[in-house]
């Protein structure tokens, strides 16, 4: 019986997920028993087995349900999943028996960091991580909050024994989905209640060819029976956007899809379903109806980027990580349609392994499985990189390609080396920062990295530090150059060692020595140096007034090139007193003036002169030598009376005049000084008298009790302290004057009033000569400004001037009616009849009255520019002058148009004031031009 055994497992699946949802959270562990017994049954027993089974797994429900025990149903609870754990993932749920339904209890886990316990029992993953061919176990806690008694179980998650496709169930039967109710135990007996249950997903596959719409369950409740229903569903997909997508029957509950489904879009529709009469009264509770959308591999996978660049250094052991890929399949991740594998294609250069870089297939990490990679000999790698869904499935699974760039990077695995074993240089002597030699190496490193740069130094050779090696940054080569003089007659050759290294170490494992070693010869090369005076300065003393042609010193001066047969020479560079000579062979200097201590060319004593030795090398060199001469003083000065000029009264009180001496000399050619008068003339002796107060000073008075107002020279005898001393007679002018109660003169004049001064009269005379340039320079200036207006011409030819023209543009005639004008009123005034030929009568109101023409200016022919002003002022007068000039006091006809105007005479307009009580006199003041006006107005004859 096939077909009944087939209708009856139909019948028992239905009824098993009757009981899946219809179990209570205090029968989970005899749920789980039952279910897995109707499972088995149906897999392998007949249907009578089946009901035996049942009906045991009932009777020890209905024994246990009297035995409540609180606590977990399993003291262990195994999970199967796929090899990824993703974070967030619900992975089982734990049911936890609370018979009295009081206790509140709080779940645990003995790993907080990867795994949680929500209070419905759901346990959830914290962190996305593989799992492994072993078992991941933990414990699971549940403790009540109020006693603080605690329960505990293990998990177990497992890694699927094969990854088979999970594809959904294609049945021609229709599900059927009925509303749940639970049995109650009330006064003995089980009684029914609705309750809120979850049905388990529907798994649809995405991309469904149809044909739409496509059934998947008939929801129904068994009160179906009894009442008309009405059945509906909400929630995103069927009333929610996207709306549409699920349809359900109101009459028999059928439930359909009506177009394909994207799990890349949606991967999970969460619908309620409702029963309601036809009243619209709720029936059942809702029901949640979850909808996965099962996964097709309908997407290839995506890299990151389609070229990857990453660097390995030279010499890198094998197992050396590179570079990590990676790409992306919008597929599910955690199913074979999302899980990708890498592996390389293909390497290029394939030298010197076609294999040098292997990749992980699962996590896209590149690393090296070869040794040999030198960046001297392969620069660049260039690896083709494929990713193929399906765990690397080559048949069903869909691949992409991208390029992974790997550059090889220098490491200091080559020292410098020299390309000569002996570098030659040579360097005249006496220069420094001269380049002596270059030095050159080879370095097979990448330029410009410290693996190639060049560090130099001398290691021999050089104990007084005269050479110094520099890098060139662009060659590398080593600048062998001189830091310090280096003189021919004491050194001829320097044989130097230099070595050359990296800046940075060689790596390890190099088996090259660090550096390398050349030798750099130098010569030196003698040239013409300079003579030099020794000592320099040379300082010698001499008492100063000796004669000239005195020999004071011989200054000379050594020639330091002792290999070359060189003449010296002298001569005067600088003497300011133009004193000495010297002689310009050996070098002997003499006097030919006399030395003077206080001449302004003398500082402090010493007198500076400087002389040039010159050789007769190739080519000449000098030098200079400075001679100092300290003078010592001889009292050769006489001293002076200072001040020179003072004032005092006509009496001897209260005035005193106070004097000192002024001597150029110094100790003791000079002071404590001796003051007197002289015996001659006897009228000095008889008015002055002169009294020594110290040393340096005495004072002059009146020795007659009244002296007349004037000026007085007073001759006073000055001697100083020399051996031998020295006298002088020095003048003093003194101004006697009158003199108020505080001893000052009140005579206005001074006594330069005697008569001005050199200075005063130089002063004077600058002044005006200065006043004498200015007044020059202003006449030439005005000059110069009257030749420039003479110099401007005027740009237009005299004969096209329109000042003194008038210019004939056109000749119009008069209206229509105008037959018989005269033309010649339009014409120019040199075309028009002389008004002596014209008959007596003829002449028009508004010609020109006769009269006798003017004299008005005539313009030259070639006028001066200066001349424009003048002329316009000149013909503005006449003009005011001139009764006949424009306009006239006539009416003016400035166009004809002929006889019989219908216009009416103007003469007709009469003001509305006569005037005749206003004063016109003013304007006789308005000149020439206006005389008519003031004749007519004014009361005048014409």
């Amino acid at each position: 019986m096939p077909d009944t055994s087939l209708t009856a497992k139909s019948i028992f699946r239905h009824f098993l997920v009757y009981l899946e949802v219809r179990i209570s959270t205090d029968l989970c562990n005899i749920a789980a028993s039952v279910l897995v017994a109707l499972k088995n049954f149906l897999r392998q027993q007949s249907l009578h087995t089946f009901f035996f089974s049942v009906f045991q797994a009932s009777i020890e429900a209905s024994g246990e349900i009297a035995l409540c025990k609180t606590g977990f149903p399993e003291d262990v609870y195994s999970a199967v999943l796929s090899k990824d754990v993703h974070e967030g993932q619900p992975l089982l749920n734990v049911n936890f028996s609370n018979c009295n339904g009081k206790r509140k209890v709080q779940y645990e886990s003995s790993e907080p960091a990867d795994f949680k316990v929500d209070e419905d029992g759901m346990v959830y993953a914290l962190r996305s991580f593989p799992l492994s061919s072993e078992q991941t176990k933990f414990l699971i806690y549940a403790q009540d909050q109020e006693t603080q008694e605690k329960w505990q179980m293990a998990v177990k998650l497992s890694l699927k024994p094969t990854f088979a496709e999970e594809s959904a169930k294609e049945s021609h039967e229709i599900e059927e989905i009925v509303f749940p109710r639970q049995f109650t135990k009330h006064s003995g007996h089980l009684q029914r209640q609705k309750r809120d249950w979850v049905i388990p997903p529907i798994n649809l596959p995405e991309n469904s060819r149809g044909p739409f719409p496509q059934e998947l369950v008939r929801i129904r409740s068994d009160r179906d029976t009894n009442l008309s229903l009405r059945y509906s569903v909400t929630g995103p997909g069927a009333d929610q956007p996207p709306t549409g997508i699920f349809i359900i029957n109101p009459i028999s509950g059928q439930l359909s899809v009506t177009k394909p489904l994207d799990r890349e879009l949606i991967a999970r529709f969460h619908l309620r379903a409702h029963a309601v009469d036809i009243n619209g009264n709720q029936v059942e509770n809702p029901i949640d109806i979850v909808i996965n959308v099962i996964d097709m591999n309908d997407n290839r996978p995506e890299f990151l980027h389609q070229v990857w660049n990453g660097t390995v250094p030279e010499g890198s052991k094998p197992g050396t990580y590179v570079m990590t890929v990676t790409a992306i399949d919008a597929d599910d991740p955690n199913a074979l349609n999302g899980m990708l594998r890498y592996r390389i294609l293909s390497q290029a250069p394939s030298t010197p392994s076609p294999n040098m870089f292997t990749i992980n297939n699962e996590t896209g990490d590149i690393i090296t499985v070869a040794a040999g990679l030198d960046r001297e000999k392969v620069q660049q790698y260039t690896l083709i990189i494929q990713a193929t869904d399906m765990e690397g499935n080559p048949t069903y699974g869909l691949s992409n390609t991208a390029t992974a760039v790997i550059t090889v990077t220098d490491v200091n695995d080559n020292p410098p080396e020299f390309t000569a074993m002996t570098f030659y240089g040579e360097v005249p002597e006496n220069r420094v920062d001269v380049i002596v030699a270059n030095l050159t190496v080879t370095d097979k490193d990448q330029p410009h990295t410290p693996a190639w740069n060049a560090v130099y130094k001398i290691s021999g050779g050089d104990p007084t530090g005269r050479f110094a090696i520099q890098t060139d940054p662009n060659s590398n080569d080593g600048l062998v150059t001189v830091v310090k003089p280096i003189d021919f007659e004491t050194n001829r050759m320097f044989v130097l060692t230099v070595a050359a290294e990296n800046q940075v170490p060689l790596a390890k494992g190099i088996q090259h020595p660090p550096q390398s070693t050349a030798t750099v010869s130098v010569t030196v090369i003698d040239v013409n140096e300079n003579p030099y005076f020794a000592p320099n300065p040379k300082i010698i003393r001499q008492e100063e007034g000796l004669h000239a042609g005195t020999m004071l010193t011989t200054f000379t001066a050594q020639d330091p090139d002792r290999y070359m047969q060189q003449n010296i020479r002298y001569t005067k560079l600088s003497d300011p007193a133009n004193w000495l000579k010297i002689d310009p062979v050996n070098g002997q200097i003499t006097t030919i003036a006399i030395l003077d201590r206080e001449s302004p060319n003398v500082k402090n004593n010493i007198y500076n002169a400087t002389f040039l030795a010159s050789d007769n090398g190739i080519p000449p060199m000098s030098g200079t030598g400075t001679l100092q001469i300290y003078l010592l003083d001889i009292n050769d000065n006489a001293p002076q009376v200072l001040p020179q000029e003072a004032e005092t009264c006509e009496t001897p009180d209260p005035n005193s005049i106070n004097i000192t001496a002024l001597d150029y000399d110094i100790d003791p050619n000079a002071g404590p000084f001796a003051f007197d008068l002289p015996l001659s003339p006897v009228t000095i002796k008889r008015n002055w008298t002169i009294t020594r107060l110290n040393g340096d000073f005495a004072q002059l008075n009146l020795k007659i009790k009244f002296l007349e107002a004037g000026i007085y020279e007073v001759p006073i005898i000055i001697t100083d302290s020399g051996n031998p001393p020295k006298s002088n007679i020095s003048i003093l002018r003194v101004k006697v004057c009158q003199c108020d109660s505080n001893g000052d003169c009140t005579d206005v004049d001074r006594i330069v009033g005697a008569g001005l001064g050199t200075g005063a009269i130089i002063a004077i005379l600058l002044c005006i000569i200065i006043l004498l340039i200015l007044v020059l320079m202003f006449v030439v200036w005005m000059k110069r400004r009257d030749k420039e207006r003479q110099a401007k011409q005027l740009l237009i030819d005299p004969e096209d001037d329109v000042r003194d023209n008038i210019l004939k543009y056109d000749e119009e005639g008069g209206g229509e009616e105008d037959q018989d004008y005269d033309l010649s009123q339009l014409q120019q005034p040199d075309t028009v009849e002389p008004d002596a030929i014209k008959p007596v009568g003829i002449r028009r109101l508004d010609e020109r009255p006769i009269h006798a023409e003017p004299q008005y200016p005539v313009r030259s022919a070639a006028p001066h520019p200066g001349d424009i002003g003048d002329f316009i002022n000149e013909g503005l007068k006449a003009a005011d002058n001139d009764p006949t000039a424009p306009p006239y006091d006539s009416l003016l006809v400035f166009d004809y148009e002929g006889s019989g105007s219908t216009a009416g005479s103007l003469s007709s307009l009469n003001s509305s004031s006569s005037g005749g009580e206003q004063d016109y006199d003013y304007l006789n003041d308005w000149g020439p031009r206006f005389k008519k006006l003031a004749d007519m107005y004014g009361g005048g004859d014409d």
